[in-house]
């Protein structure tokens, strides 16, 4: 066998074994923000009801922006632990509406509309 015919049929193979993997999806670039985002969703849901406000409008936002991704099965369950996680993170250190919790409810606002601006602005159609 000479030379281009053993390349030849080399890279045959690696095509077939290539082929035959399945494709790993990869992160896409505004995947962190829009955790980042789920997980501010949740922190304003625990930190804004604590203050007074009544409902569930971050929850609803959440649930918005489940069905705007409509993510599988596996994302969608990121999606709620990031939500979850921010919920959490203050049930341990705030039991009643503080000025430092109404702070903490001023910069997440802030960041939570300045990522969504950002993921729309970049990745948006």
């Amino acid at each position: 066998m000479n030379r281009p015919s053993m390349l030849l049929a080399v890279c045959l193979a690696v095509g077939a074994t290539v082929s035959i993997r399945p494709a790993l999806s990869a992160e896409s670039p505004f995947e962190p923000g829009l955790m980042r985002l789920a997980e501010v969703l949740g922190s304003l849901h625990f930190l804004r009801n604590l203050c007074g406000e009544k409902g569930d409008q971050w929850r609803v936002e959440m649930t918005k922006l489940l069905d705007s991704e409509n993510p599988d099965a596996e994302r969608r369950a990121r999606f709620i632990a990031s939500f979850n996680r921010g919920y959490r993170s203050f049930g341990g250190t705030y039991t009643r509406c503080t000025p430092s919790a109404t702070e903490a409810i001023s910069r997440y606002m802030k960041e939570g509309e300045t990522l969504s601006r950002d993921i729309a602005s970049r990745y948006g159609n």
